[in-house]
């Protein structure tokens, strides 16, 4: 695969203000032939008791990426773009310790397989210049990939914010999460 069309311009924006749940991301990833037909991005419902508000949870492809670091079989990869890769699955052993270590409880254990899987930003279609695929079928918007400027027009009340607080752990990362305009960082206890 010719991955020198990857643009490292174009970024990956989720605005959980406008996810209407219904779920399309989940069924564009799935139909993806990379995943085995399994979605690695995920609708949850805030408190589906009370109210209809869902959220997007998607890999944030953290700078320093923990579930890599904690990968006793070397099986997670980073790669030069900052793509924090799925499990290799000649080298998985599905010891889980990536899924319990993530502060934002992406990778999931596909028991099936023995295997971590999770998002890797449609690394098959961002490498060669297309866009993720729950992005392309986002009908409210809430899943965008592009550049920092056409979402800066797009959400002039808005700002893309990428590092986030965990107690006293500073995590960086490369999926922006839209705020309020002004937000530096998002502090999660």
């Amino acid at each position: 695969m010719n991955y020198t069309n990857f643009n490292r311009h174009e970024e990956f924006f989720v605005d959980m203000q406008r996810c209407i749940g219904c779920k399309a991301c989940e069924m564009a990833c799935a139909e993806c032939e990379t995943n085995g037909q399994e979605t690695m991005i995920h609708v949850n419902y805030v408190d589906r008791a009370t109210t209809v508000q869902t959220t997007v949870q998607v890999c944030m492809h953290c700078e320093d990426p923990v579930c890599a670091n904690v990968c006793p079989a070397d099986a997670i990869s980073q790669d030069e773009f900052g793509i924090v890769h799925t499990a290799n699955t000649e080298r998985c052993i599905g010891c889980s310790n990536c899924v319990m270590a993530c502060p934002f409880g992406v990778p999931k254990k596909e028991e099936s397989f023995d295997l971590m899987m999770k998002c890797t930003m449609c690394y098959d279609r961002t490498s060669v210049g297309k866009k993720p695929m729950c992005a392309t079928v986002c009908p409210s918007g809430a899943l965008f990939y592009g550049t920092k400027e056409e979402i800066e027009e797009m959400r002039p009340n808005s700002t893309a914010v990428n590092s986030f607080i965990f107690g006293k752990e500073v995590v960086n990362t490369k999926v922006n999460i839209m705020m309020p305009k002004g937000s530096k960082e998002l502090r999660i206890f």
